[in-house]
């Protein structure tokens, strides 16, 4: 579902900072090659991904969801010197793809693949993390979110994507669409939760952003 028209939607990315070539590169290749290449990030949403952690500055950040690495690799622009991304994904037949292009940004050292369930390798990884982006399966949104609360520095910011879910959350609910009954629960959820503050913004298909309290 488009929020606002295709037309304002290529004037913002006109106006906004041009997609680094990377990304440009990883953009084209992805349609080329892989299935769904609408689960990319994009252009807008990279930008948006990259000035966030960029204003955030964490030294280190929990990707849930790869899949080509186009958000890892926005996401990282934001990092410490020293900092450091975790990326988690299931899809074996794409690490190779996402460490391609993780070592052709230079600093290929600070990105961390892990493959397999997220909810089985967080509790491996022992860290604290400032950021987390929030990109996977739907249905177990709340079960990451609860999970990586109690994970997070003071200050530290959550990023959710998908929970617009194509303008489903605000139409009748269909009581076979579990995906959306989820949704409509994790957003409830987040909003009022004391732990943190909260705002979504209707970006492409929405992306909250969460703050620790």
């Amino acid at each position: 579902m488009h929020f606002i028209s295709p037309e304002l939607e290529d004037y913002v990315e006109q106006n906004s900072s041009n997609e680094p070539a990377i990304l440009a590169k990883l953009n084209r290749e992805t349609y080329q090659k892989i299935l769904q290449p609408r689960m990319l990030s994009g252009h807008f949403q990279g930008r948006v991904l990259s000035m966030l952690s960029k204003i955030i500055n964490p030294k280190v950040i929990l990707e849930i969801g790869t899949y080509t690495g186009y958000a890892t690799i926005s996401l990282a622009e934001g990092l410490q010197n020293q900092g450091e991304i975790h990326t988690i994904d299931i899809k074996e037949e794409l690490v190779d793809f996402q460490r391609k292009y993780f070592d052709m940004t230079g600093y290929g050292e600070k990105f961390h693949q892990h493959l397999g369930q997220a909810l089985d390798i967080i509790p491996t990884l022992n860290k604290k993390f400032d950021l987390v982006f929030i990109d996977a399966d739907k249905d177990n949104y709340i079960n990451y979110y609860e999970m990586i609360v109690p994970l997070m520095n003071k200050g530290g910011v959550i990023l959710s994507d998908n929970v617009l879910w194509s303008g489903k959350v605000v139409e009748p609910l269909d009581e076979k669409d579990n995906t959306t009954k989820l949704l409509l629960e994790y957003n409830k959820r987040l909003q009022s939760d004391e732990r943190v503050e909260t705002v979504l913004m209707p970006i492409r298909d929405g992306l909250t952003v969460t703050r620790i309290l």
